[in-house]
């Protein structure tokens, strides 16, 4: 006789959501994509850049994968951190777990985490980004740290801070 396991009321945080590949990923891959690829051109058209549309859309699906990345791994600093505070048992710490999972805004030490998560996944962003632009010869060194400085500071992962709550009640 097979036994079968259903699993019932699991609530994840909206940033945990990139670990599970499901259907929200063929709406969030060409959003995603999309916001990309017009930072990368505005960035470029900016900056005077000759051919901007051709330099965007050539790098674009690069700095697309980039992000997906970089965003896994500032959720990955999140759950680290959920993890290593649960694994202490200490009841005052749930507060700050209830934060990162349920509602930054519920305590200062819970938005900071967050806040943290963002800026490792922005960091994240602007240096590889920075390396793959860099091996483009038609574009100077300036050029490349800024397109990569407003790819951080445009595509970080602010939706990390949607409190889960509002989508769970």
């Amino acid at each position: 006789m097979k036994r079968t396991y259903r699993l019932y009321n699991i609530l994840f945080p909206i940033w945990m959501l990139i670990f599970f590949p499901t259907y929200l990923w063929l709406l969030l891959i060409p959003a995603n994509y999309l916001i990309d690829y017009l930072v990368t051109r505005l960035s470029m058209k900016y900056l005077d850049i000759e051919d901007y549309r051709k330099k965007a859309l050539r790098h674009s699906w690069k700095i697309c994968i980039i992000g997906f990345l970089s965003d896994l791994i500032g959720a990955a600093f999140l759950l680290g951190t959920e993890l290593i505070v649960d694994r202490q048992g200490n009841r005052d710490l749930y507060e700050l777990i209830n934060g990162i999972n349920w509602n930054p805004f519920v305590n200062i030490y819970s938005f900071l985490l967050i806040v943290a998560g963002i800026v490792i996944a922005g960091v994240c962003i602007y240096f590889l980004n920075r390396w793959m632009l860099g091996k483009d010869k038609e574009l100077t060194k300036q050029q490349v740290n800024k397109i990569a400085l407003y790819l951080a500071i445009f595509t970080a992962p602010y939706l990390f801070l949607i409190p889960s709550m509002w989508i769970y009640r």
